[in-house]
């Protein structure tokens, strides 16, 4: 056999996400791109700022020996204090450069972080809906997954992560603005959470880690406010990227911030620092490290987010669907008329709408549409959406 039979078995329920993008492809090419309204693949189509372009022509002039030579793998120690200062600011936690360790993206964070906590058969306890990656990414590591429901509007279920809890848990993960239902997790129940997981840290006799995965953190509407894991939580874990903020999805460039009172500090910054190298992300690109620092203080322009939000949902409202309005992120989650969610998006595709079924988000019975995209396609796509879901209600 070429391939293994675990890996075999992942390709057979590879996501939804990169299938529909893959079929949009296709799509495109058999009906014209005009006529695809392709809403599977979250990337960011908001412009960078204009600073970012400014900073890379800087640093693509600087001419000093040995720019391109090797680094420290937790990143450049001037690129790891800027963003240690800001998020000292963000989060109203001083962080110190040695808190910071610069990876490649948010998902290279998340998988340095759960090499350096787990143990095989350790537990990982995620929210869903959540982002369909996140199991692989507890397997790569011998861990193993404990989803457990949100409440309908998708804020957390105390109770059931409470439930969850046993001796091999080892973790809570969790993603907010999330990745599919654009909710924001208040500060009630992040200090709730954290109240939880020290009680259940006590009795077991060892630390639970909250581990958050905020790449979304800076698209936020309507005033809301991601509250900050860091402040509410001693032994938590952040993991970012400046894929979203900045626009950038492919320089992979995020970093891991960790609560500066965790317990045994150095032994853990020292196990990040050796995943970083030993998983091969060796170090997060140099070229984007240096060009960081200039532009910490500049983000994309949230207000054509929040449009595009505004313009799907009174679409969609209107045709009869229905949803939690999004708080933050880039994505709308409705509710599937039918049970069927599979065969919803199904249907929806045979008028060219490209969406992804919610149960590759472990939340069947809905579906998820991406909004980064052209104001045309949101535009064009509701006389199909409208067809769609009055063909399943009539």
């Amino acid at each position: 056999m070429a391939v293994s039979k675990k890996i075999e078995g992942m390709i057979t329920k590879s996501s939804w996400i990169r299938k529909m993008f893959e079929d949009g492809i296709r799509l495109k090419r058999q009906f014209g791109a005009d006529n695809v309204f392709d809403f599977s693949l979250g990337n960011p189509n908001v412009p960078p700022p204009p600073a970012l372009r400014k900073a890379l022509l800087d640093v693509a002039k600087d001419e000093r020996p040995g720019v391109h030579a090797y680094m420290p793998n937790a990143g450049y120690p001037e690129t790891r204090a800027a963003v240690a200062s800001r998020v000292s600011r963000d989060h109203g936690v001083k962080l110190a450069a040695d808190h910071v360790i610069m990876t490649c993206g948010a998902a290279g964070a998340l998988n340095v972080i759960l090499k350096t906590l787990l143990d095989p058969g350790d537990e990982v306890i995620i929210p869903a809906p959540y982002f369909v990656e996140y199991g692989s990414y507890v397997d790569n590591h011998g861990g193993a997954v404990r989803l457990v429901r949100s409440k309908e509007d998708f804020s957390l279920d105390l109770w059931a992560i409470e439930e969850a809890v046993t001796e091999r848990t080892k973790a809570v993960l969790i993603n907010s603005p999330n990745n599919p239902t654009g909710r924001v997790y208040d500060e009630t129940s992040i200090r709730a959470l954290a109240s939880l997981l020290e009680d259940k840290g006590n009795k077991i006799g060892r630390a639970i880690y909250l581990v958050s995965d905020e790449p979304y953190d800076k698209i936020v509407y309507d005033g809301v406010k991601v509250p900050s894991l860091l402040k509410a939580y001693r032994n938590s874990l952040v993991a970012n990227s400046y894929s979203k903020t900045l626009s950038i999805p492919g320089e992979r460039i995020g970093f891991i911030a960790v609560n500066p009172e965790a317990d045994s500090l150095d032994l853990l910054l020292g196990g990040l620092v050796m995943c970083n190298r030993t998983l091969g992300f060796v170090n997060a690109p140099a070229f984007i490290q240096r060009v960081l620092p200039k532009v910490l203080d500049v983000e994309v322009n949230v207000a054509e987010y929040r449009r595009k939000r505004d313009l799907l949902c009174d679409g969609l409202a209107a045709c009869g669907y229905e949803f939690t309005k999004p708080e933050g992120a880039f994505y709308l989650f409705p509710k599937s008329p039918i049970e069927d969610d599979v065969e919803f998006v199904r249907a929806l595709q045979s008028k060219n709408i490209l969406t992804v079924p919610g149960s590759g988000f472990g939340a069947p019975g809905y579906f998820r549409i991406a909004y980064c995209v052209e104001d045309r396609t949101i535009v064009d796509s509701l006389k199909g959406f409208g067809e769609v879901i009055r063909q399943f209600r009539a």
